[in-house]
Order: structure tokens, then C-alpha cells, then sequence
């Protein structure tokens, strides 16, 4: 039986695809601990340097499998176990906001509560012109969780970050676009071709630039200006000493396309 989460690696670029396509990839702990597993896996692998998420079937994601119940999700009572579960299990938001590679989601189709908290958490939306989004945190009863709430807020700001879970409307990929929730929208039959063109360019940049460049975004959500300009200096400095950026210098002048090694 395939697995709940498939990993599939070409030319630097690692595709994770979450494979419950009968249940619109609805999360369980069973699909929450393969996933963590393959993404531990991946941010450790040196060799990768982008990250596609995406769903199987017609669906991205849309959040926690409400047939499967709050145990099947984060285990047997007591609330004490359970928030540890849950805590255990967003480590997949942090992983894929802060590990070294380019996180990129796919966004096939339906993308709701939890799931919309994932695709955020990467680097990149790029979404079919069928996707869907809605927060559906309230709907369910629940508060929210995986960080869509801090990520919104972060992304979008205060006032539509509340505008959207609050009122939770559901928003067609163009109106996600249109707010700036998704980065590009894509004819259905496009979007794994071009978000594989996507990534493979990035696949070809300077992985240590492209990294920190990573960390510099992150921090700057954050950091008051003085200290973000101390990181960013480090940062750049470590790069511009590094041999990639000997080697594109050296491509520039030779007139070529520089070969990146991550050294």
C-alpha cells in the first residue's frame, strides 16, 4: 500500500505529496507523523535545495479529518497528551518556514483550515485557477492551529487576517491572488509544469544565497531594524566569501551559466 506521504526527488528538487486523495488529504496523525518524518528527512539532505508540497488527487489539503475525530488527529485523552501531539505535529509549519530549502505549495485544489496553515507556511502558493481556500477553523468549532493565524497576519496584516477567520468566506484562487494569498494562479492542467519550472530554477541558484536570503525574510517579519542589519550583514559576507559567488563572478565574465555546488 502506498504511503500516507510520498517523497519523490529529481535533480535537487523534492516533491512531498500528501496521499489521502479519497478523503481530500484530510490530516490524521497517521498522515501528520509521515509527513513530519519526510520532511525531518528532506530539510537534512544537503543535496535538495527546493521543496514542492502538494496533494494527491483533486485536493491540496483541507485540514483535519473531522470524520476521524480529535483523537484520531492528536491521540486518546488527556488534553495534556493531545496538546503535545499537536505541538509535535506543527513542527511541520516550522519545518517548512525555516528549513534551508525553498518550500513552494502546489495548490491542486481544495485548500481549508489546517491545510491552508501548511500552504502558507511555505515560501511560495502557486495555485491552480480550481483551487479553493477557506480558513473553516470557526465552522469546525476550533480555534485554529498549525500557525495559519500568525502566518496570515504576518503575510496579509492584521485587519484581513481577521477578516478571513473570522468571516471565514471562501475566496476561488483569483480572489486569493487578488489579496495577495497566492503568488500566481495557473490553468489546471499547468500548474505541475509550472511549478516544476519554478522550482527547478531555483534548483539552479546559489543554495547558501538562497538560504540566507531565506533567513533575511524570515528575521525581518521579526527584528527591529538595527539587528536585522547585523544578521544581513553576517550573512552576506559569509556568502560573498563563499565559492559560489567566486564561480559567478567567474561565469559573468566567461560569459556562462554558473555551476553551484553549495560551497
Amino acid at each position: 500500500m502506498a504511503g500516507l506521504t510520498l517523497l519523490d526527488t529529481v535533480d535537487g528538487v523534492a516533491t512531498i505529496t500528501l496521499n489521502r486523495p479519497d478523503n481530500r488529504n484530510a490530516m490524521t496523525a497517521e498522515l501528520l507523523e509521515d509527513t513530519l518524518k519526510v520532511l525531518e528527512q528532506v530539510a537534512a539532505n544537503r543535496s535538495i535545495r527546493v521543496v514542492i508540497l502538494t496533494g494527491a488527487g483533486r485536493a491540496f489539503c483541507v485540514g483535519g479529518d473531522l470524520t476521524a475525530g480529535l483523537e484520531g488527529i492528536n491521540g486518546p485523552p488527556p488534553l495534556t497528551s493531545q496538546t503535545a501531539a499537536l505541538r509535535r505535529y506543527m513542527r511541520i509549519t516550522q519545518l517548512l518556514h525555516d528549513m534551508p530549502q525553498l518550500t513552494i505549495a502546489s495548490i491542486n485544489g481544495a485548500c481549508a483550515g489546517a491545510g491552508l496553515s501548511l500552504a502558507c507556511a511555505c515560501d511560495l502558493r502557486i495555485a491552480s485557477d480550481g483551487a479553493v481556500f477557506n480558513t473553516a477553523f470557526l465552522g469546525a468549532g476550533v480555534s485554529g492551529d498549525f500557525g495559519g493565524i500568525w502566518l496570515v497576519t504576518q503575510m496579509l496584516g492584521t485587519a484581513l487576517a481577521r477578516q478571513l477567520f473570522f468571516r471565514s468566506p471562501r475566496l476561488s484562487a483569483d480572489a486569493a491572488e487578488s489579496i495577495g494569498l497566492v503568488g500566481e494562479v495557473i490553468p489546471a492542467g499547468e500548474l505541475s509544469w509550472r511549478v516544476d519550472e519554478i522550482a527547478r530554477q531555483f534548483a539552479e541558484c546559489a543554495p547558501l544565497a538562497l538560504a540566507r536570503m531565506k533567513e533575511n525574510l524570515n528575521d525581518a517579519q521579526n527584528m527591529q531594524l538595527l539587528t536585522y542589519l547585523e544578521r544581513e550583514a553576517e550573512r552576506h559576507t559569509f556568502c560573498c566569501a563563499s565559492e559560489d559567488a567566486a564561480e559567478a563572478a567567474r561565469a559573468f565574465i566567461e560569459k556562462r551559466r554558473p555551476e553551484f555546488r553549495g560551497q
